[in-house]
């Protein structure tokens, strides 16, 4: 895709287009921020209303025990597997066009798993009365971790995959924070120059960068299959109707793809504008990511009539029922926008004037990540809120403390993720590089 490419940009232009536009951002990138900061400002007052009067101020109650605060912990986990997932996948099949989003997807991921780690601390309530229970030491009440649990198989499985995520983000930066570094004088050149860890770009350390980075990127991929099947076992492992399933593995790490690209396509419209890198980041690539959206919107939608199919051909009453109601019970209404969002509005992007109209095409990638999260609502609530016995049956509806938090974790994300993009180069110079065209030598006079 990328060799079709017309470049008005040269190898020459690179370090000096992309780093000369991180010292001046568009005044559109500090509005952001301060939004940014806002939203977190709200999260942490609701979070300090809930410490202060008790979970009951969430809507959380029998017999749903997971409600927001869980949908939050899987968007945000299907977020960040999708980012490095991307970036790995597509350097191993050698797709050129990854080559100016892939830094963009993998800062996606450290920023996304970081916050999907605070919904756990955040579910527990009081975290200095939860440490005693994380962490019982002395083990005066033999308090012992269950590693039957599935929930205990997440921790390690995630904390493996960021760390991965880390290190395989970090290696595709040296070469840039090394540009950086020579670029730059006084403090900032010697931070830059601790953080590249001495990089000069020799023979020798371009053939270990490139090993080193082959490996992680062979690694990153079953790694993160894995993981985000361990995710979908913390539903799939228990009886519970709507749970009690094997499509959920795969059905999660497509779900996690979807969200992924439609979250990166997100991230670089904007950024593209904010630091002036339309001659670097094409239409033909933003084109690419969004055609990927489209081929695993397809699949979801494949999952979804699967999953009732499924419940349907298995002749048990109470699974069969929990997925009518779904579509007609008093949550349809989360389930139509879960489908409409996921399914319906994404076959636009089948239409080439669509997909290369970027307002367009970043409105229905919005309604992707919207969807996306009431995906996971839908699962979680849905399932909980009618089990095998009709006398514990329930309602659940979000409180305002659950938004504002939710709003939060967005404030959050995009606060990190901006202070990266300011920082270092949101762009992969030295990739960026391999796919532009060479600069022509001038002739020799005879």
């Amino acid at each position: 895709m990328s060799d079709e490419v017309k470049w008005t940009k040269t190898i020459s232009d690179v370090n000096d287009g992309i780093l000369a536009n991180l010292e001046k951002p568009h005044p559109t990138y500090y509005v952001a921020w301060f939004m940014a900061i806002l939203f977190v400002g709200i999260g942490v007052a609701c979070w300090a209303y809930q410490v202060t009067y008790g979970m009951g101020a969430a809507g959380l109650n029998s017999p749903v025990y997971w409600g927001v605060y869980i949908t939050d912990f899987v968007f945000w986990v299907g977020i960040g597997h999708a980012g490095t997932l991307i970036s790995a996948i597509l350097f191993l099949f050698r797709a050129k066009w990854r080559n100016t989003v892939a830094r963009g997807a993998e800062a996606m991921t450290v920023f996304a798993v970081i916050t999907a780690g605070l919904f756990p601390l955040i579910h527990v309530g009081r975290l200095w009365f939860a440490a005693y229970w994380m962490a019982p030491l002395p083990n005066t009440n033999n308090l012992w971790v269950n590693f039957r649990s599935p929930l205990m198989w997440d921790v390690f499985a995630i904390s493996t995959y960021l760390t991965v995520s880390l290190l395989f983000w970090y290696m595709g930066l040296v070469p840039d924070l090394a540009s950086i570094r020579d670029r730059v004088k006084g403090f900032k050149r010697l931070v830059y120059g601790i953080m590249s860890f001495g990089w000069r770009g020799t023979a020798r350390q371009w053939h270990h960068y490139e090993a080193g980075y082959g490996f992680l990127a062979a690694l990153a991929t079953p790694l993160v299959l894995s993981v985000h099947s361990i995710v979908s076992w913390d539903f799939a492992m228990s009886i519970q109707p709507g749970w009690h399933t094997t499509i959920f593995p795969p059905y999660f790490v497509a779900g996690a793809i979807l969200s992924g690209c439609a979250m990166v396509y997100t991230l670089l419209v904007p950024i593209r504008k904010m630091f002036r890198f339309e001659g670097f980041i094409k239409e033909e690539h933003l084109e690419s990511c969004i055609k990927l959206t489209l081929l695993t919107s397809t699949l979801v939608f494949y999952a979804y009539a699967i999953e009732f199919l499924v419940a349907w051909y298995s002749g048990n009453p109470y699974e069969w029922a929990i997925f009518v109601k779904r579509a007609v019970g008093p949550y349809a209404f989360y389930f139509w926008v879960m489908v409409f969002c996921n399914c319906i509005f994404p076959l636009i992007w089948w239409s080439k004037k669509m997909r290369n109209n970027i307002a367009v095409s970043m409105f229905v990638a919005i309604l992707v990540n919207v969807g996306m999260w009431f995906e996971r609502y839908n699962i979680i609530v849905s399932s909980l809120v009618e089990d095998f016995i009709p006398g514990s049956w329930g309602h659940y509806e979000p409180s305002w403390i659950e938004i504002g938090i939710t709003f939060g974790s967005f404030g959050w994300f995009f606060f990190w993720f901006l202070i990266f993009c300011k920082f270092f180069p949101i762009v992969s110079m030295s990739e960026l590089k391999l796919i532009m065209p060479k600069p022509l030598s001038p002739k020799k006079n005879p």
